[in-house]
C-alpha cells in the first residue's frame, strides 16, 4: 500500500515543476515582448522628448520659404486639361462675350475681363486659376509656371472644370420674378449634365476632376452629385465628410480685401492696439463665440472689438486698425474659416485663431504655429484667459512671429500673371500633391472591371481570352 503513495507524490512533484516551468516561460516571453515593443517605439519617444513643447520661438535653422514643394518643382508643372466650356459658366458671368463667334476664352494678352470688387474678391480663386491656365499656353513666358494646359486629356494629371461657382452664387442665386429657378441653380444642373456625359468623367469616375466651390454656399445643388472630384474649398463647414474631406480635397486661401502692408517698418512698440477684431458679432452656428468674446473683452482698454462691415469705408478702417495692432482675432463665424486670417497675414498682425474645426491652406507644407496663436474655444471663453495669454507673449516672441508673417505673406497673394510660390502657384502645387492618391483610387476602382459580368457581357479583356473559354 506504500507504493501508491509514492507514485502520487511523484506525480504531484512533476505537476508542480511543470507549472513552475510554464510560469517562468510565460514570464520571460512577456518580458521579451515588452522589450521589443518599447524598442520599436523608442525613436518616437526620443522625438517627443527632443522637440520641446511648442513655443512661440521659431527655429532659426528653418528656411524662410515653403520647404516641402521641391519635388513638385523637379517634376515640372502640373499637366492640366481644361474643358472648353460655354462662356456662360465662366467669363460670361462677367458680361464677357466672344467676338464674332470665336474662341470661348478671352485673349488674356489683349484683354482681361475685370472681376467685381469688395467682398466678391475673397472667393475669386476660380478666376485666378483659369487666367493662369490660359496664360500658360503662351510660349517663352518670362516666369516659372506651376501648371500648364494640355489639350490631350489622356496626358493630363487632372481635369479642370472652369465654372465660376462662387461668382455664380454671389450674383445669380436669387430667383427673379419671371424665373422658376435661379440662374445659379440652372447652371449647376447644366454643369452636372455636361460633366457626367464626358468621356473624361466616365474614365475616372470624376476622381481626377478639379471643381471649384470656394464660397461655402456655392455648388449647393451639384456638390452631392460631383463628390468624387477634387473640390477646392475654403473649409469643410457645410460639407458632410462623405462629400468633402481633407484627404481628397484642397483648402485654398481667401483673397484678402484689406490693403497689404507695404514697407512695414512698424514694431511691437509702434502698434498700440493689443488685440483687434472688427466684423459681424452676432453669427449663427459656431459663431456664437464672437458674441461671448465681445462681452468678455469689451471693457479691456487696449482691445478693439467692434461691429464692422464693408460699408462707409469699412475696409479702409479695418486696414488701419490691423496695421496698428499686435494681434488680430480670427474667430469662427457661420463657418470655421473667414477672410480675417488672410487680412491679418497681409497686415503682419499676428493671428489669434479661435476655431476648433478650421482647416488651413497648405498646412502640409506650412507650420502655422510659427506665426499664429491657436486657442481652443473652451479656453477662450474662460474669464480673463485670452487676455492673460496674449499679454504673456513677450516682445521677442511677437517679433519672431511678425518677421515670419513677412516671410510667408507671399504664399497668400494672388497675381496675374502668377508669381513664384504665390497663392495661385501654391494652390496648383497642393493639387499636384493629391495626384498620387487620385491615381491610386482610380486604379483600385478598376480592379474588377476586367471580370466577366453576370449578364454574360464580354469584358474589356475579352479579346485576350480564347473564344473557347466563353
Amino acid at each position: 500500500m506504500a507504493m501508491p503513495e509514492k507514485n502520487g507524490s511523484t506525480i504531484g512533484y512533476v505537476a508542480r515543476n511543470f507549472l513552475l516551468c510554464l510560469f517562468v516561460f510565460t514570464t520571460v516571453l512577456f518580458a521579451l515582448s515588452c522589450y521589443f515593443v518599447l524598442r520599436s517605439t523608442a525613436h518616437n519617444r526620443f522625438l517627443s522628448s527632443t522637440f520641446q513643447s511648442k513655443s512661440f520661438a521659431r527655429d532659426p535653422s528653418l528656411k524662410d520659404d515653403c520647404r516641402c514643394v521641391e519635388d513638385e518643382k523637379r517634376r515640372g508643372p502640373l499637366k492640366v486639361f481644361m474643358y472648353d466650356m460655354d462662356p456662360e459658366f465662366h467669363f460670361g458671368l462677367l458680361n464677357w462675350k466672344p467676338e464674332g463667334g470665336g474662341s470661348v476664352w478671352p485673349d488674356v494678352h489683349k484683354f482681361i475681363p475685370p472681376y467685381p470688387g469688395g467682398l466678391n474678391l475673397q472667393h475669386s480663386i476660380e478666376y485666378w486659376l483659369t487666367l493662369d491656365l490660359l496664360a500658360s499656353e503662351y510660349p517663352n513666358g518670362p516666369r516659372p509656371i506651376a501648371a500648364k494646359r494640355v489639350y490631350n486629356s489622356t496626358e493630363a494629371d487632372v481635369i479642370f472644370v472652369p465654372f465660376f461657382s462662387s461668382l455664380s452664387y454671389n450674383r445669380f442665386s436669387k430667383v427673379n420674378p419671371h424665373q422658376k429657378t435661379s440662374r445659379n441653380k440652372d447652371l449647376q444642373g447644366k454643369l452636372v449634365a455636361f460633366l457626367t456625359a464626358q468621356e473624361e468623367w466616365k474614365r475616372s469616375g470624376g476622381r481626377d476632376h478639379v471643381v471649384l466651390a470656394h464660397h461655402p454656399n456655392s455648388m449647393l445643388d451639384a456638390r452631392n452629385k460631383l463628390f468624387p472630384a477634387i473640390f477646392i474649398l475654403s473649409d469643410f463647414g457645410r460639407y458632410p465628410p462623405t462629400v468633402a474631406n481633407v484627404e481628397k480635397d484642397v483648402i485654398a486661401p481667401y483673397k484678402h480685401v484689406i490693403k497689404t502692408y507695404q514697407n512695414d517698418t512698424s514694431g511691437f512698440d509702434s502698434r498700440p492696439i493689443l488685440l483687434y477684431f472688427q466684423g459681424a458679432i452676432y453669427r449663427k452656428d459656431g459663431g456664437f463665440v464672437r458674441q461671448e468674446l465681445f462681452y468678455l473683452l469689451q471693457d479691456e482698454k487696449d482691445v478693439h472689438f467692434s461691429f464692422g462691415s464693408v460699408r462707409n469705408g469699412g475696409i479702409n478702417k479695418a486696414s488701419q486698425g490691423m496695421h496698428n495692432s499686435k494681434f488680430c482675432l480670427n474667430i469662427a463665424g457661420d463657418t470655421p474659416s473667414s477672410n480675417r486670417l488672410f487680412d491679418a497675414i497681409a497686415s503682419h498682425c499676428v493671428p489669434v485663431i479661435i476655431s476648433d474645426d478650421i482647416e488651413l491652406p497648405f498646412e502640409d507644407v506650412i507650420d502655422y504655429s510659427e506665426f499664429s496663436v491657436f486657442v481652443r474655444t473652451s479656453d477662450a471663453l474662460k474669464e480673463n484667459f485670452l487676455v492673460n495669454l496674449i499679454r504673456g507673449i513677450t516682445k521677442e516672441e511677437w517679433t519672431r512671429m511678425w518677421n515670419r508673417l513677412k516671410e510667408v505673406e507671399k504664399f497668400y497673394e494672388f497675381h496675374f500673371p502668377s508669381r513664384f510660390d504665390d497663392a495661385v502657384q501654391m494652390i496648383w502645387q497642393a493639387i499636384a500633391r493629391k495626384v498620387p492618391s487620385v491615381k491610386m483610387r482610380i486604379h483600385k476602382s478598376r480592379r474588377y472591371s476586367g471580370s466577366v459580368s453576370d449578364a454574360g457581357k464580354e469584358s474589356r479583356w475579352s479579346s485576350l481570352i480564347p473564344r473557347s473559354f466563353w
